[in-house]
């Protein structure tokens, strides 16, 4: 019959196959020798503590022979330009699709990155107004971009922010020219800059810098007014020529120039464009009397709204796709950002909902959509925003993978794969796989977690004293000032854009220089780095080996003299396969060991340095007997890390590994005045106790401790909360509600309030 297809027994059998991720035998990392199906076209979501192996599956399996997969089918030469992928240490992987990896780490970028560049929405205004534009600058887009030439304000290069001199630091105006009144670097003695202004002869180089009228300042520090006329003279300007050298037109600098630019310079306002990066040209150029800068400068819902006003036929398709793109940032929970805020200033949670929109556009399907805790950063009221977005991509025919301890979007996964039991060697296995229901039903420590809640502090400490910072209207803020009471353990709450980083780490954290600034910023990890070199241990530990042999503290570091001559202190060396692409495999000489062979023969209480790396942190608390040491590992212990080695590299941390091992590090300065910003970040719902142990030990301990938190759990057992909204953006920035957690369920205004 016409329009029926037959499909045989063998087929079928295919089909029904195919229709999920085949992963046997996977050893990567702690997994054990595991087995799994993982169904297509659903959303997974993959559950356990920190350290339990799901990052194993997806990023370090799935999402490395995905890749190796794509790329083996590009000839061997364009394999030269392409990310390089692993094969991963499992059996098999059958029927994966090509992944997309959209992970916590923040956009990044430099000072010419915007929100409005990365999302492709400045080119479209860009043509709009290179198009309609009245009092016309130019036809083609490029006028009308900060990052060019036609369109910057030539003052700051298009960053918007440009360095002053710190006249009192480079200029001691009690000496003359001649007696070396400019303190910047060339102009000492008779160096080559000292020599030009003195041979320029346009100052009377024996009369102290004080006595300089104004104009002969202006002289001074930035030569003639035209570039010829200072060609003429020879001579640019000390402050000119201090800024050439050291500013790159990126607005990136090295960490040596960057020395000097603080010692002798401030960044300010560009006093040309006032920040707004364009030219006057550019800005002089309107629709509707909106120059560019208007626009981007707006909040992503005014501008939608602005948008809509404009009805010219002829301005209908970019229009139409500037409503898509803003509309897509706007259901994402981004209404409050604005075209103009600078991607590297963006959270890890805002930063990977801005790569996710950027795949709602396109018409693939049958792809491997793999997330990183998306929920990241999130307030609760606005986690269904995120579970709406992972329903498209699902919905387009692709698969989705997210990692994930967030509740509400653990409920909406169609199926949940459970790791554990514990973390580390402690961990993977497959604990359990299914629906949300049975999932609660389970003895897993993660259905245990989902049906339990912590209880509201029935018996907060008391507020005595407060510290305070000072009135801001930075960014949203509206005239505010925080105040935190001492000796305890408080709360920041708001949804996101409300104000809270604002408010705590660039305003009170500034008046308060002393505290103690714990941040979601990653470890800066590699192959190298180790949980012992992080806190110092091994430090410690050579310069014991160094004492109890004679030998030098340089012979027992894999990174100095004591390393393996072959793979050069690495533990792996690289094979290169010719066409194929090269392997990393364990070096012959020292078997991953690191270390020359002679090195192991040197023992403290019958172990090598080797051994002691290997040992767990557990381990190694009960075997050594050094206080530096000791105190070292409890903090990492008092963290819930006990499991991991401590010569394990930190490039194989889980994101909450890392986290907590950040916080280990820091709890062991001295400091009485502790800001973290959301902690349980990467920690699993039965973690978050632990977390919240370690902040009271703190407080109990004398300190004050303010935590920028979205988990209800850390809320409930504060002893104040600051409210910080009542909504995101313009509509937030004021201090809804200050008081102990109890009394804000009464406050009307605050969002935070239904959901505690």
């Amino acid at each position: 019959m016409r329009g029926t297809i037959f499909v045989s027994n063998d087929q079928e059998a295919y089909m029904s196959e195919s229709s999920y991720i085949e992963i046997r035998g996977d050893r990567e990392n702690n997994l054990r020798d595991i087995d799994l199906r993982i169904p297509k076209h659903q959303i997974t979501v993959f559950t356990g503590v920190s350290g339990s192996g799901k990052s194993s599956v997806l990023f370090d399996t799935i999402a490395q022979e995905a890749g190796r997969q794509l790329n083996s089918t590009f000839s061997s030469f364009a394999r030269l330009f392409l990310p390089k992928y692993r094969r991963p240490d499992v059996d098999a992987v059958a029927n994966i699709s090509p992944a997309v990896v959209i992970e916590q780490k923040p956009l990044g970028g430099n000072a010419r990155s915007t929100l409005g560049t990365i999302s492709d929405v400045n080119p479209l205004l860009r043509i709009l107004f290179s198009r309609f534009g009245q009092s016309k600058h130019g036809t083609a887009s490029n006028a009308f971009s900060f990052n060019d030439p036609q369109g910057m304000c030539a003052t700051c290069q298009g960053i918007g922010r440009t360095y002053v001199l710190k006249l009192d630091a480079a200029v001691d105006q009690t000496k003359s020219l001649a007696a070396g009144a400019v303190q910047l670097p060339g102009y000492t003695n008779n160096a080559y800059y000292q020599q030009l202004l003195i041979k320029a002869q346009l100052f009377d180089n024996d009369k102290p810098v004080a006595d300089f009228t104004p104009a002969e300042m202006q002289l001074l520090l930035n030569g003639a007014a035209t570039e010829d006329q200072r060609k003429k003279d020879k001579f640019e300007g000390i402050g000119r020529q201090f800024f050439r050298r050291l500013v790159k037109s990126d607005g990136d600098t090295s960490a040596a120039a960057q020395k000097q630019l603080d010692q002798f310079a401030q960044m300010d306002v560009c006093p040309d464009c006032h920040g707004q990066r364009y030219n006057q040209d550019v800005l002089n150029s309107r629709i509707a009397g909106k120059n560019i800068f208007d626009l981007t400068d707006m909040q992503l819902d005014e501008l939608d709204a602005l948008l809509a006003t404009w009805t010219a036929p002829q301005m209908a398709p970019l229009l139409h796709d500037l409503h898509q793109k803003l509309g897509d940032l706007i259901e994402i929970g981004l209404d409050y950002l604005s075209l103009t805020r600078e991607t590297a200033s963006l959270s890890g949670g805002e930063s990977q909902r801005v790569k996710t929109v950027q795949y709602l556009g396109n018409a693939l399907t049958d792809m491997l959509y793999i997330l990183d805790e998306p929920s990241t950063g999130l307030h609760p009221r606005d986690v269904h925003r995120l579970n709406d977005l992972l329903a498209k991509l699902r919905d387009n025919g692709n698969t989705v993978l997210v990692v994930e301890h967030d509740p509400d979007v653990i409920k909406v996964a169609d199926h949940i794969i459970d790791m554990g039991p514990g973390a580390g060697i402690h961990g993977g296995t497959v604990t359990f796989t299914g629906s949300y229901s049975e999932l609660l039903a389970s003895g897993t420590l993660t259905g245990k977690a989902l049906r339990q809640h912590l209880p509201l502090n029935a018996h907060p400490r008391p507020a005595t004293t407060f510290i305070t910072s000072r009135p801001s209207s930075l960014h949203n803020l509206n005239n505010t000032q925080l105040s935190v009471p001492t000796g305890l353990f408080t709360v920041i709450t708001g949804v996101a854009g409300s104000g809270k980083s604002t408010l705590v780490e660039q305003v009170f954290a500034k008046d308060h220089p002393e505290a103690v600034i714990i941040d979601q910023a990653p470890l800066h990890a590699n192959s190298r780095s180790s949980i012992a070199t992080y806190t110092g241990i091994l430090d410690r530990l050579r310069q014991i080996f160094a004492k109890e042999t004679g030998k030098p503290a340089g012979f027992f570091s894999a990174n100095s003299t004591g390393g393996c001559p072959e793979c050069k202190g690495k533990g792996t060396v690289e094979l290169n396969l010719s066409f194929m692409d090269n392997v990393s495999v364990e070096c012959p000489t020292c078997h991953g060991s690191k270390f020359k062979a002679e090195v192991l023969d040197y023992k403290i209480r019958g172990l090598s340095i080797v051994d002691m790396m290997h040992m767990t942190v557990e381990e190694a608390v009960a075997f050594f007997n050094d206080k530096k040491i000791s105190a070292k590992l409890q903090a990492v212990e008092n963290v819930g890390l006990s499991y991991l080695q401590i010569g394990q590299t930190l490039d194989t941390l889980s994101g909450g590994e890392g986290q907590r091992l950040k916080i280990a590090a820091e709890l062991l300065n001295d400091g009485n005045l502790y800001i973290l910003d959301e902690p349980t970040t990467g920690l699993h719902t039965a973690d978050t106790a632990n977390m919240i142990r370690i902040i009271n030990d703190l407080v109990d301990q004398g300190n004050t401790v303010i935590v920028i938190e979205h988990n209800t759990d850390v809320m409930r057992a504060a002893d104040w909360i600051v409210d910080i909204g009542p909504d995101g953006g313009s509509r937030g920035g004021q201090i809804v509600y200050a008081g102990p957690v109890a009394g804000i369920k009464n406050i009307k205004d605050s969002i935070t309030a239904e959901y505690i």
